[in-house]
């Protein structure tokens, strides 16, 4: 099938993601994330004020302002404390923009594996009997795969960095560089289903490139609201559950055009 069919089938499952939660009493799902979205938020926060505040006393021991002994001596004080906060900050939500779609698949691996799962049973009426033993098994393979598709990505952004200082090369360097990331985490998101289907890695990862349309679009979508200065991570941590949900739907659908949702 396809590329372009795939992109379809990712992108109607996104279009029907929000209702099907909604028509099947799922969005307490939604109250993870708000927790995980407040308990970062409040985290990052008080770290990076650490760090403000270590910084600061570090370079009053270099150069104490108090021995200042020039007109404007308190407003160039004050003005250094301000930026040293505001680059912080700033480094802060660069650092969380560019990580936290991996950390947010870390961290919501248990509710994402659970999600998938409740998914396709409610479209198929398939019963999965609940076992620990693979619970923990789903959680541990999604974490794993989550590291790993976050190094690939790292070593394609070092790689594509210095292409982007090769003359026309350099154009298209940030649609490939988003479109890796979107097909990574669109793996990851359906990669819940494979393992369902007891597939081994390496065929998960055949499992995922013979459905890249798929992958691209799902993954593409969650990669899109990561991109929203400073709120585009909180955003994130409830858009993985529409993406997990639509990431089932879009498989089976393809499965199985005959599906009612």
């Amino acid at each position: 099938m396809s590329l372009l069919k795939d992109l379809q089938f990712g992108l109607e499952g996104y279009s029907k993601a929000n209702k099907f939660i909604f028509k099947h009493k799922l969005q307490y799902f939604y109250l993870v994330p708000l927790v995980l979205s407040i308990v970062l938020l409040i985290s990052g926060f008080s770290l990076t004020g650490m760090l403000n505040d270590l910084l600061w006393e570090r370079l009053q021991e270099w150069w104490d302002p108090d021995s200042w002994d020039f007109w404007g001596a308190e407003f160039l004080s004050g003005f250094l404390s301000v930026l040293i906060w505001l680059v912080f900050r700033i480094l802060f939500f660069l650092i969380y923009a560019f990580v936290g779609g991996y950390v947010i698949l870390i961290i919501m691996a248990p509710v994402l594996a659970y999600i998938s799962e409740k998914t396709e049973s409610i479209i198929l009426g398939t019963d999965f009997p609940f076992s620990w033993s693979q619970f923990f098994k789903d959680i541990f393979r999604g974490i794993v795969l989550a590291i790993r598709n976050f190094f690939i990505e790292i070593l394609a952004t070092i790689v594509l960095f210095f292409l982007s200082f090769v003359p026309l090369l350099g154009f298209v360097t940030g649609p490939l560089l988003f479109g890796i990331s979107a097909y990574f985490y669109g793996f990851s998101f359906m990669d819940y289903t494979a393992e369902r289907r007891k597939m081994k890695v390496k065929e998960s990862v055949d499992f995922v490139k013979q459905n890249r349309g798929i992958a691209i679009a799902n993954g593409g979508i969650f990669a899109l609201f990561l991109l929203i200065p400073f709120i585009g991570v909180t955003i994130a941590t409830f858009i993985a559950i529409n993406s997990t949900v639509a990431a089932s739907i879009s498989i089976l659908k393809k499965e199985n055009s005959s599906l009612e949702l």
